[in-house]
Protein backbone atom coordinates (compact mmCIF):
# COMPACT_ATOMS: atom_id res chain seq x y z
CA UNK A 1 0.00 0.00 0.00
CA UNK A 2 1.62 3.35 -0.84
CA UNK A 3 1.26 6.59 0.47
CA UNK A 4 -1.12 7.95 -1.00
CA UNK A 5 -3.79 4.90 -0.24
CA UNK A 6 -2.70 5.13 3.30
CA UNK A 7 -3.48 9.08 3.66
CA UNK A 8 -6.75 8.36 2.01
CA UNK A 9 -7.74 5.50 4.51
CA UNK A 10 -6.96 7.69 7.49
CA UNK A 11 -8.93 10.39 6.01
CA UNK A 12 -12.12 8.24 5.28
CA UNK A 13 -12.07 6.94 8.76
CA UNK A 14 -11.42 10.35 10.15
CA UNK A 15 -14.21 11.72 8.66
CA UNK A 16 -16.41 8.81 9.87
CA UNK A 17 -15.58 9.18 13.22
CA UNK A 18 -16.11 12.61 13.45
CA UNK A 19 -19.71 11.79 11.82
CA UNK A 20 -20.60 9.56 14.52
CA UNK A 21 -19.22 11.77 17.18
CA UNK A 22 -21.31 14.59 15.54
CA UNK A 23 -24.69 12.29 15.68
CA UNK A 24 -23.97 11.77 19.20
CA UNK A 25 -23.88 15.22 20.18
CA UNK A 26 -26.86 17.03 21.52
CA UNK A 27 -26.14 20.42 20.47
CA UNK A 28 -26.74 21.41 16.90
CA UNK A 29 -23.95 20.70 14.00
CA UNK A 30 -22.58 24.01 14.25
CA UNK A 31 -19.25 25.48 14.27
CA UNK A 32 -18.30 29.30 15.34
CA UNK A 33 -15.12 30.77 14.02
CA UNK A 34 -13.87 34.51 14.93
CA UNK A 35 -11.03 35.31 12.65
CA UNK A 36 -9.07 38.45 13.63
CA UNK A 37 -5.72 38.82 11.27
CA UNK A 38 -5.79 39.43 8.14
CA UNK A 39 -2.84 38.14 6.93
CA UNK A 40 -2.17 35.23 4.14
CA UNK A 41 -1.02 32.82 6.82
CA UNK A 42 -3.96 33.80 8.68
CA UNK A 43 -6.35 33.17 6.60
CA UNK A 44 -6.30 29.77 6.06
CA UNK A 45 -7.20 28.78 9.08
CA UNK A 46 -10.86 29.83 9.52
CA UNK A 47 -11.54 29.14 5.72
CA UNK A 48 -10.12 25.81 5.60
CA UNK A 49 -12.05 24.69 8.75
CA UNK A 50 -15.25 26.49 7.58
CA UNK A 51 -15.26 24.32 4.68
CA UNK A 52 -14.61 21.44 5.72
CA UNK A 53 -17.20 22.04 8.25
CA UNK A 54 -19.64 22.97 5.60
CA UNK A 55 -18.54 19.69 3.36
CA UNK A 56 -19.34 17.79 6.64
CA UNK A 57 -22.37 19.26 6.92
CA UNK A 58 -22.05 21.56 9.51
CA UNK A 59 -23.69 24.89 9.68
CA UNK A 60 -21.12 27.43 9.95
CA UNK A 61 -20.23 30.88 10.22
CA UNK A 62 -16.95 33.20 10.61
CA UNK A 63 -17.44 36.20 12.61
CA UNK A 64 -14.59 38.68 10.39
CA UNK A 65 -13.04 41.62 12.81
CA UNK A 66 -10.80 44.11 13.21
CA UNK A 67 -7.82 43.16 10.48
CA UNK A 68 -9.95 39.52 9.90
CA UNK A 69 -12.12 41.93 7.51
CA UNK A 70 -9.12 42.28 5.05
CA UNK A 71 -10.37 38.48 4.25
CA UNK A 72 -13.60 39.64 3.02
CA UNK A 73 -12.59 42.60 1.72
CA UNK A 74 -12.51 42.95 -2.06
CA UNK A 75 -10.25 45.29 -2.73
CA UNK A 76 -7.50 43.53 -0.18
CA UNK A 77 -8.47 39.71 0.19
CA UNK A 78 -6.41 38.91 -3.03
CA UNK A 79 -3.33 40.63 -2.18
CA UNK A 80 -2.88 39.10 1.81
CA UNK A 81 0.95 39.23 2.84
CA UNK A 82 2.66 37.00 4.91
CA UNK A 83 4.71 39.09 7.32
CA UNK A 84 8.12 37.77 8.14
CA UNK A 85 9.38 40.69 11.06
CA UNK A 86 8.37 39.52 14.25
CA UNK A 87 7.28 35.85 12.63
CA UNK A 88 9.26 33.58 15.10
CA UNK A 89 8.04 30.54 13.05
CA UNK A 90 8.61 31.70 9.80
CA UNK A 91 11.14 29.48 8.47
CA UNK A 92 13.56 31.70 6.55
CA UNK A 93 17.21 30.49 6.04
CA UNK A 94 18.45 33.28 7.83
CA UNK A 95 17.71 35.64 11.26
CA UNK A 96 14.74 36.77 11.73
CA UNK A 97 15.82 40.02 12.16
CA UNK A 98 16.06 40.08 8.34
CA UNK A 99 12.52 40.69 8.24
CA UNK A 100 13.05 44.40 8.51
CA UNK A 101 14.98 44.42 5.13
CA UNK A 102 13.10 45.92 2.36
CA UNK A 103 11.30 43.42 0.09
CA UNK A 104 11.13 40.73 3.00
CA UNK A 105 7.54 40.79 3.90
CA UNK A 106 7.27 40.24 -0.60
CA UNK A 107 9.71 37.00 -0.27
CA UNK A 108 7.88 35.90 2.83
CA UNK A 109 4.58 36.00 0.76
CA UNK A 110 5.97 34.55 -2.68
CA UNK A 111 7.48 31.74 -0.35
CA UNK A 112 4.09 30.54 0.90
CA UNK A 113 2.39 31.21 -2.20
CA UNK A 114 4.82 28.90 -3.33
CA UNK A 115 4.45 26.62 -1.05
CA UNK A 116 0.70 26.10 -1.24
CA UNK A 117 0.56 25.44 -5.29
CA UNK A 118 3.34 22.94 -4.85
CA UNK A 119 0.68 21.02 -2.27
CA UNK A 120 -2.23 22.42 -4.43
CA UNK A 121 -4.05 24.03 -1.33
CA UNK A 122 -6.86 26.13 -2.94
CA UNK A 123 -6.23 29.89 -2.99
CA UNK A 124 -7.81 32.12 -0.83
CA UNK A 125 -10.70 33.34 -3.29
CA UNK A 126 -11.13 29.07 -3.82
CA UNK A 127 -11.55 28.79 -0.48
CA UNK A 128 -13.68 31.59 -0.36
CA UNK A 129 -15.81 30.84 -2.69
CA UNK A 130 -16.13 26.89 -1.32
CA UNK A 131 -17.46 28.77 1.72
CA UNK A 132 -19.94 30.49 0.39
CA UNK A 133 -21.28 27.56 -1.93
CA UNK A 134 -21.25 25.43 0.87
CA UNK A 135 -23.32 27.86 3.07
CA UNK A 136 -20.90 28.73 5.20
CA UNK A 137 -22.46 32.32 6.91
CA UNK A 138 -20.14 35.35 6.87
CA UNK A 139 -20.85 37.94 9.74
CA UNK A 140 -18.70 40.94 9.39
CA UNK A 141 -18.07 42.84 12.72
CA UNK A 142 -20.21 46.47 12.45
CA UNK A 143 -17.91 48.28 15.15
CA UNK A 144 -14.90 47.19 13.22
CA UNK A 145 -16.15 48.53 9.97
CA UNK A 146 -17.31 51.68 11.78
CA UNK A 147 -13.76 52.17 13.38
CA UNK A 148 -11.75 51.46 10.40
CA UNK A 149 -13.94 53.19 7.64
CA UNK A 150 -14.85 49.99 5.90
CA UNK A 151 -18.02 50.56 4.31
CA UNK A 152 -20.05 46.97 3.05
CA UNK A 153 -19.72 47.21 -0.77
CA UNK A 154 -16.33 46.81 0.12
CA UNK A 155 -16.89 43.34 1.38
CA UNK A 156 -17.61 40.02 -0.86
CA UNK A 157 -21.03 39.36 -0.89
CA UNK A 158 -22.80 37.54 1.26
CA UNK A 159 -21.98 39.15 3.79
CA UNK A 160 -24.38 39.60 7.27
CA UNK A 161 -23.29 43.03 9.62
CA UNK A 162 -23.51 42.18 13.15
CA UNK A 163 -21.31 42.85 16.65
CA UNK A 164 -20.73 40.87 19.61
CA UNK A 165 -24.23 40.31 20.56
CA UNK A 166 -25.03 38.70 17.06
CA UNK A 167 -22.10 36.44 16.80
CA UNK A 168 -22.61 34.82 20.64
CA UNK A 169 -26.51 34.62 19.27
CA UNK A 170 -25.04 32.26 16.52
CA UNK A 171 -22.23 30.85 18.86
CA UNK A 172 -24.35 30.00 21.89
CA UNK A 173 -25.59 26.71 19.88
CA UNK A 174 -22.31 25.86 18.62
CA UNK A 175 -20.49 22.52 19.47
CA UNK A 176 -17.30 24.22 18.14
CA UNK A 177 -16.17 28.01 18.54
CA UNK A 178 -12.59 28.88 17.77
CA UNK A 179 -10.85 31.96 17.74
CA UNK A 180 -8.23 32.43 14.99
Amino acid sequence: MDEAQIKKLIDERVDAILKERLAQVGQKNRMAIIASKGTLDMAYPPLILASTAAAFDLECAIFFTFYGLDIINKKKNSNLKVPSLANPAMPMPVPNIIGVLPGMTAIATSMMNSWMAKQNVPSIADLLNACIEGGVKFIACQMTMDVMGVKKEDLIEPIELGGAASFLDYALDAKMTLFI
